[in-house]
């Protein structure tokens, strides 16, 4: 298809093309998905997971940044497909196409993302779209071991207490190099995502509070919010910031947050 077309993969863009069918079954049995289910796949390629999900009798809603794969895609599946043309992020957020196709309505996730935009599109479908029902996706196992990480552990960090405060994380399948063409030179994993309840009001300076928490990791709490605040019972100042769970970082936020009003 993509030599009819005249096109080769383009590393610029992260293409490595999902071409194992026992993979691409694996993810689409774990989403759960069943006829007349409304699902966003991000990076369609040449559409060999689109094709197993219009096989189930979903609804595809397929955001594709590439020029001439969008052709390729257009002429493949007609009409079968609403098609959308352009990046699926637009100033990290979803991009305004694909909210406007949605329209409301609950959908889920099932894709073969991106390398690059995995971890700030999760992170933002999570935390603003709760009509996600969840996500179904292939990514770096890389990132799939810090979505999954425990406390304390080397791949606890800002990625795994945003999204695991919001959603419960499990692998599927971890997928080998030679599953894709080209071959990358990593490992893949396909994991789900699924929210466990409604967004906290307070999501978004937790957020915050967080990111510029771990940028210090290294530092003692004690410095890095001051040793003056009077930190929550059963803190020490100098504890870091990878030793704490999430229900201690949320009590750490709410006392940073009144020590400043």
């Amino acid at each position: 298809m993509l030599e009819e077309y005249g096109l080769s993969p383009l590393h610029r863009l992260g293409q490595n093309f999902l071409h194992d069918h026992n993979i691409i079954t694996k993810l689409v049995d774990a989403s759960g998905v069943t006829s007349g289910d409304l699902v966003v796949e991000i990076g369609p390629g040449t559409g060999t997971l689109t094709e197993a999900l219009l096989d189930r009798g979903c609804d595809v809603i397929a955001c594709e940044l590439d020029n001439g794969l969008t052709c390729l895609l257009t002429d493949r599946f007609k009409d079968t497909i609403h098609l959308i043309h352009g990046d699926c992020l637009q100033k990290k957020k979803l991009n305004s196409d694909i909210v406007a196709a949605i329209n409301g309505r609950k959908w889920k996730l099932v894709s073969n993302l991106p390398y690059q935009i995995a971890s700030p599109l999760i992170v933002n479908i999570l935390s603003k779209h709760k009509n996600c029902l969840g996500q179904y996706v292939t990514i770096q196992y890389e990132v799939a071991q810090r979505l999954m990480a425990k406390v304390d552990s080397s791949d606890w960090g800002v990625l795994s207490i945003l999204v695991q405060r919001l959603a419960f994380v499990e692998l599927i399948t971890k997928v080998q190099n030679t599953c894709f063409w080209p071959q990358p030179k990593i490992t893949s994993a396909c994991v789900r995502v699924e929210p466990t309840g409604e967004v906290p009001a307070n999501n978004e300076g937790f957020s915050l509070f967080v990111t510029s928490l771990f940028a210090k990791r290294r530092k003692q709490i004690g410095t890095i919010v001051g040793r003056n605040l009077e930190l929550p019972e059963g803190f020490t100042a100098d504890v870091r910031p990878s030793t704490l769970t999430i229900p201690q970082l949320e009590m750490l936020y709410e006392t940073v947050k009144t020590s400043e009003v």
